[in-house]
């Protein structure tokens, strides 16, 4: 069972007031199969400058990576240890043609790349970084901003790593 993550946001009310308009577990909450990441959406937005406006849920709609165009995304994603999630990335990746721009064979079979400058602040636990050349081990409370690169994470612990992420569109590189 996924950890429920609290997502509390702030909005107006009809006087202009600043008010708490919402404060429960957040309700988007995906996993493609049993073993893989487990992905809790927070917020986005669809503009740039951000739209405060109105108090609609942001995050109702099917799951997509990437963030919406000149939008951002705000999640949490639990990464279980590999030694689970792996076979879950096989299974994936057997069911779904890779694109044409893969890379064959990756090191990893999480490796992936968006349009997007991504902050990355692993909350607990600790996770590898994979590049194409080169990793690197995160532990809680770093940070990493991953800039448009053919990337993957690797969990070698015993317990699940939650990194929190900021995804920001960008331009392809």
């Amino acid at each position: 069972m996924p950890k429920a993550i609290r997502r509390v946001v702030t909005g107006h009310n009809a006087a202009g007031c600043s008010v708490f308009i919402m404060d429960a577990p957040a309700p988007h909450v995906y996993q493609r199969s049993p073993g893989s990441a487990v992905v809790t959406e927070l917020w986005e937005t669809r503009t740039m400058p951000a739209d405060n406006g109105g108090n609609a849920e942001a995050t109702d709609h099917a799951f997509r990576l990437a963030p919406p165009k000149n939008g951002t995304v705000f999640r949490v994603i639990e990464y279980p240890p590999d030694r689970q999630r792996l076979a879950a990335l096989e299974r994936e990746r057997a069911s779904a043609p890779p694109p044409a721009s893969a890379r064959a064979p990756p090191r990893h079979p999480g490796f992936h790349k968006t349009n997007s400058v991504d902050y990355a602040i692993v909350l607990s636990g600790e996770i590898y970084a994979l590049m194409d050349e080169g990793e690197v081990l995160l532990k809680a409370g770093d940070v990493l901003v991953q800039r448009g690169t053919n990337h993957a994470w690797s969990n070698c612990a015993d317990e699940s790593a939650y990194v929190a992420f900021v995804l920001i569109d960008a331009e392809p590189v």
